[in-house]
């Protein structure tokens, strides 16, 4: 998806994107299947993942990886990426709806408080990406707004809970990429709804980078931590914040966006190669799938 964004039909260019785009479907497909599997065989341990105050919030990465591909595939495949926008949107508006009734209905300390909590509710505004070719603005506008709300909401607490109380574990600071994906995505998602380069559309832009610059302020908080399967949230923050300077070039062609995505494509590819290689060595060692707490 963001790699098409910088190429023109040239037929090196367009294998590479194919190639890049069916590898990430069969390799979705594979671990839906396996996972599928676990459900049935270990049903138990399932549901005490899906009743877990921490892990209930990684549920959504489930039907957002649907609506992630039926994005990739608008152009390519339009019914397929129908059939994965439908059942994306459906599966996550289940899992958004079951998240907040399981936050109010449990008493949480601060502590539990940490960015993947946007995953969920947040997620609402990469509906509308593809949601927009497939149903009326307003139903988009709809998660839209409300993933905008809780996002503000949500970085109050977050903020409340980074400044005045404990650091975060060492697992979850890598989740402190999270926090660029929002606005990033908000600003694309506004695009596509609105059609305008306006200034609500650079408030998010604008938003998003200075989270940039905040994470780079932070380097030291990075600099030292153990490798954890939340390395993966440095990906998709980052190849948001490239698409979301793709298209600020697109729409303002403005120089400035379009070096900007460059720098962004060179680091998230570089992030994507480093967490899948640590991915790869931790899971020949047995280091991955280990009981925790």
């Amino acid at each position: 998806m963001f790699w098409a964004s910088f190429t023109t039909c040239n037929g090196y260019q367009n294998f590479f994107y194919d190639s890049v785009l069916f590898f990430t479907f069969a390799l979705f497909l594979v671990i839906t299947f396996l996972y599928g599997l676990k459900t049935i065989k270990h049903t138990a341990e399932v549901k005490a993942d899906f009743r877990h105050r921490i892990r209930v919030n990684f549920f959504s990465a489930i039907s957002i990886s649907f609506i992630l591909l039926s994005i990739a595939f608008m152009t390519y495949w339009p019914f397929l990426s129908l059939t994965l926008w439908w059942t994306g949107t459906i599966l996550h508006t289940y899992f958004m709806l079951h998240t907040i009734r399981f936050w109010i209905q449990h008493n949480f300390e601060i502590q539990f408080m940490n960015p993947a909590w946007f995953i969920p509710v947040v997620g609402n505004i990469l509906i509308p990406v593809a949601g927009v070719e497939y149903m009326p603005k307003t139903f988009s506008f709809v998660y839209f707004a409300i993933g905008f709300f809780f996002w503000i909401i949500l970085f109050a607490v977050f903020l409340n809970r980074a400044i005045f109380h404990h650091q975060l574990p060492q697992k979850f600071i890598p989740t402190l990429f999270i926090l660029i994906a929002p606005p990033a995505i908000g600003f694309i998602a506004y695009i596509r709804i609105a059609q305008s380069w306006d200034s609500f559309a650079m408030f998010m832009l604008f938003v998003a980078y200075f989270f940039v610059a905040l994470l780079i302020f932070l380097y030291k908080s990075f600099r030292s931590i153990q490798f954890f399967l939340s390395w993966w949230a440095f990906t998709f923050p980052l190849m948001a914040i490239t698409i979301a300077s793709v298209v600020a070039f697109q729409v303002s062609a403005l120089a400035a966006y379009k070096y900007l995505s460059f720098v962004f494509l060179v680091l998230a590819l570089l992030a994507v190669i480093m967490v899948s290689w640590k991915t790869i060595e931790k899971m020949k060692k047995g280091e991955i799938c280990v009981e925790e707490e």
